[in-house]
């Protein structure tokens, strides 16, 4: 079986076209389906620009359509994931705007955090989407929902949502060491953990902070106590404004 954007029997007139080398202004001509062509003048290997490699963060077939990229756009494959996994946690909390909401912030925390500290976004930004989304089974529960409860049912919710868009292992496993304590932080957490944490935390004093309003004495503790990046604590505090 073929991807229907790559089997030529779905193909319409303009399945085959010119575009210009970027090194050299020759022009190249592109099946639809290739991912890269040499150029015949200057030998320079260009990339399809019509080809839309966002597929390939969850084609199960990937690997085997996309074989010919070059390095530099395989290794973006990690990154486009967490797009995948925004929408899988939405799909999951349906109509709880509160989780989704909170995901969603959390995660735009993460995102200005993760690359000041030269952490690794995909990593990140994925576990940050994932980190409540045990909130929902954990509140059907006949007994009293605990952090901890959270904690094991977002491991395991995470990694079915993970595996089924074929993340790889390595990437799966660091996101869910961080989701298997994320409330319960330790003093000797690696980076990605440490931003997650501290985007959470600046959800957590926002919302602390909306129901009764914090002083900035009360913040500055926050500041030091809570938070593991300068970057998350220099976030936090251009975020929670005092009033």
């Amino acid at each position: 079986m073929r991807c229907p954007g790559q089997d030529s029997r779905y193909w319409k007139h303009d399945a085959i076209f010119d575009s210009k080398c970027p090194e050299c202004g020759t022009e190249i001509e592109f099946f639809k389906d290739q991912t890269t062509c040499k150029c015949k003048n200057c030998g320079k290997q260009v990339i399809n620009p019509r080809m839309d490699f966002g597929c390939a963060s969850y084609c199960q077939y990937a690997e085997q359509c996309m074989g010919e990229l070059p390095p530099e756009l395989l290794a973006n494959r990690d990154d486009l994931m967490k797009d995948r996994v925004a929408l899988r946690m939405k799909m999951h909390f349906r109509k709880d705007f509160k989780n989704v909401g909170q995901a969603t912030k959390v995660a735009r925390f993460a995102a200005k955090i993760a690359p000041e500290e030269g952490a690794v976004p995909a990593v990140v930004l994925c576990a940050a989407y994932l980190h409540n989304i045990g909130a929902k089974p954990a509140a059907g529960s006949d007994t009293p929902v605990t952090s901890e409860m959270m904690e094991k049912e977002a491991v395991r919710l995470g990694r079915e949502i993970l595996e089924s868009l074929r993340a790889k292992e390595e990437m799966t496993e660091e996101v869910l060491a961080i989701l298997d304590h994320i409330f319960h932080p330790g003093e000797d957490e690696n980076l990605n953990f440490k931003c997650v944490n501290d985007a959470l935390n600046i959800y957590k004093l926002q919302i602390a902070n909306k129901e009764t309003p914090l002083t900035q004495a009360e913040l500055d503790t926050a500041l030091q106590s809570d938070f593991m990046t300068d970057s998350g604590r220099e976030l936090a505090g251009t975020s929670v404004i005092i009033k």
